[in-house]
């Protein structure tokens, strides 16, 4: 499993036995007994997760979690017999994800801690594919995820061809393609010769996507050659 939590209880009796727990399932953890030495392993170390105790010394739990909120969006977990402290910790902006009662079960415990890391990596990682979905070229931004693209925020329609070749150069910008190589990639048969249906295509393309498509900025002619991606 290899997750790293920090865990910040003041009471070495809870946090031995959470922590002996814990490593038999797997995770790495490393034990703060004050909210300073919490924020100053945190500032240090590299975590996946946080358990929280809200009644803690020098720095109390609730101050805790508003620091690590400002710098972080890891997720913490609460630990707590105060039911009003949790309650403000979940619903008044300060930002916890989850909560557990004291005293609780080693196996609630460890239910609440993989689905707050589950949640937690599903949006991560969602949020990840859709932003590497959004490709920016100058003025175009084209969505891989819906086939779209807008220049200027404008939507710009394509055809499924024409949103294809744009995307064959989009994905490929150091690479130069002959007729022939954008023919077999987009119409995914052999090419014969035939430079009217590329050309038609190319010419209807930069109708759309270029300021002034008889100097196209977008997808450059390299005269005996093929076309290749503009720099930006």
């Amino acid at each position: 499993m290899n997750d790293k939590l920090l865990l910040v209880e003041d009471d070495q009796s809870i946090s031995e036995m959470v922590k002996t727990q814990l490593m038999k399932e797997g995770f790495t953890v490393e034990v703060a007994f004050d909210g300073e030495e919490g924020i100053e392993r945190f500032s240090k170390e590299s975590f996946d997760l946080i358990l929280l105790d809200l009644m803690l010394p020098k720095l109390d739990g609730m101050e805790f979690l508003k620091m690590i909120r400002e710098k972080s969006k890891i997720p913490i977990l609460i630990m707590s017999a105060k039911d009003g402290d949790v309650n403000k910790a979940l619903g008044l902006g300060f930002g916890a994800d989850d909560y557990i009662t004291k005293p609780f079960s080693m196996i609630e415990l460890t239910a609440r801690i993989k689905a707050v890391m589950r949640r937690a990596n599903e949006y991560s990682g969602g949020a990840k594919e859709k932003e590497s979905a959004i490709k920016q070229l100058g003025k175009l931004v084209i969505d891989m995820s819906n086939f779209s693209v807008h220049k200027n925020g404008v939507d710009t329609k394509l055809t499924s061809k024409e949103f294809h070749i744009l995307k064959l150069f989009l994905m490929n910008p150091n690479q130069v393609f002959t007729k022939a190589q954008v023919y077999r990639a987009i119409w995914n048969e052999e090419y014969f010769g035939d430079e009217n249906v590329i050309n038609v295509h190319i010419r209807r393309l930069r109708g759309k996507i270029e300021d002034n498509p008889s100097n196209p900025q977008y997808i450059k002619t390299l005269w005996g050659i093929g076309y290749k991606l503009g720099e930006f």
